[in-house]
């Protein structure tokens, strides 16, 4: 997102992050990077006096996982969990994102959320020790992701309350549920005891705020009046290039946050 004022090196772009004045970082794919690199950014955060904020543990959007009945998945999700503690340990992460794949067209709906519940219960007891917490995404089904089978906030409250576990909870992308149902605050009023992130990109575009119809002044001030304390996630694009694009995105978001 600022590679044109702070090149390539990933470690430099941390630093001009906080010299900017972010207080944290978001990297889906921590784990492709090598356990020395994950322990570098870890470090590298600790010294800039940044947070880690989610990474990627489980992301399917078209195969049939945490729908799956029986052992099939099992063996997968707990090699997934396990790597996802290990890498949260390196970087100091306190959240991983989990996607919970596609459903089945051929087997009733509760049924398969049956399955993601029992699933998800698998996947909590070997998080919990760890005080690692899965944050479940829905994704929207109408521009980027026909096939999911979560979607909206709504299902993944019922879900986390019927989990019910402190390592299962709801990542909010204000972008997704835009395009899925719109009606943001008081969505985020009906599901706020059970979410632990959120995640920004402005509608249509997914670039910065500002570029699209959400009206993110009043919902971060909603945010914050609700004594939010978490990690907010940039997830999305620049709507220009080069260094003006850039000053572009950190202008939008002291914009956003001058309620």
């Amino acid at each position: 997102m600022f590679t044109t004022h702070a090149g390539a090196d990933p470690f430099d772009q941390l630093r001009f992050m906080a010299d900017e004045g972010f207080t944290a970082f978001e990297e889906n794919w921590m784990v492709n990077y090598s356990p020395a690199e994950q322990e570098k950014f870890g470090k590298t955060l600790d010294e800039l006096g940044m947070q880690m904020g989610v990474f990627v543990a489980h992301a399917s959007f078209s195969d049939i996982t945490f729908a799956a009945s029986g052992s099939s998945f099992r063996e997968r999700l707990k090699k997934e969990m396990q790597s996802a503690c290990e890498v949260a340990a390196r970087v100091g992460a306190k959240w991983c994102t989990v996607v919970p794949g596609g459903y089945d067209k051929g087997v009733e709906w509760d049924y398969q959320t049956a399955n993601v519940i029992d699933n998800l219960r698998f996947a909590a007891d070997i998080l919990e020790p760890a005080g690692l917490t899965m944050v479940l995404e829905p994704l929207n089904p109408w521009r980027d992701h026909a096939g999911c089978f979560l979607t909206k906030v709504s299902q993944a409250y019922m879900i986390c309350r019927a989990v019910n576990s402190p390592s299962v909870k709801v990542l909010d992308d204000l972008y997704h549920q835009q395009i899925t149902e719109g009606n943001l605050i008081p969505n985020i009023d009906a599901a706020y005891g059970e979410i632990a992130y959120f995640q920004v990109g402005d509608n249509p575009g997914r670039n910065e705020p500002g570029t699209g119809e959400i009206n993110f002044k009043n919902v971060f001030k909603h945010i914050h009046a609700k004594g939010f304390t978490g990690v907010i996630g940039m997830e999305h694009g620049n709507s220009m290039g080069g260094k003006e694009g850039e000053r572009a995105v950190i202008d939008a978001y002291a914009a956003a946050d001058s309620f």
